[in-house]
C-alpha cells in the first residue's frame, strides 16, 4: 500500500502487480498524475502490458467517473465501497484473478 503517488510509482518500480487500486485524492501526486505516469511507463517500456487500474474516491463528483476513464483508469468505485462492489468492479476489468 502506498501513501501517496510517488510512493506508488516507486512500489511499481520494484514489484510486479495484477491490479492497481488508485485513490484519487493523495497528497504530494494525486490519482490522476499517478496514472499518467503509469501509462507512460508502461508506453515506454513497449510489451503491451497494461496493468489495470480500478479508481477510488471518497468524494465523487459529477463527471469524476469519466474524467478517471479518461485520464487512463479502467474502472471506478466511489467510497465507502462494499466489497462486492469491489469485487464486481475487478471482475469488469477480466482481473478477476486478483482475488
Amino acid at each position: 500500500m502506498a501513501g501517496d503517488g510517488q510512493e506508488g510509482l516507486r512500489l511499481l518500480a520494484s514489484y510486479e502487480f495484477d491490479l492497481i487500486l488508485m485513490d484519487v485524492q493523495m497528497p504530494n501526486m494525486d490519482g490522476m498524475e499517478a496514472t499518467a505516469a503509469i501509462r507512460a511507463m508502461e508506453r515506454a517500456r513497449g510489451d503491451g502490458r497494461r496493468i489495470p487500474i480500478l479508481a477510488m474516491t471518497a468524494m465523487p463528483l459529477k463527471g469524476d467517473r469519466e474524467a478517471c476513464l479518461a485520464a487512463g483508469m479502467d474502472g471506478y468505485v466511489g467510497k465507502p465501497a462494499r466489497p462486492a462492489e469491489i469485487y464486481e468492479a475487478i471482475d469488469a476489468l477480466g482481473a478477476s484473478s486478483a482475488r
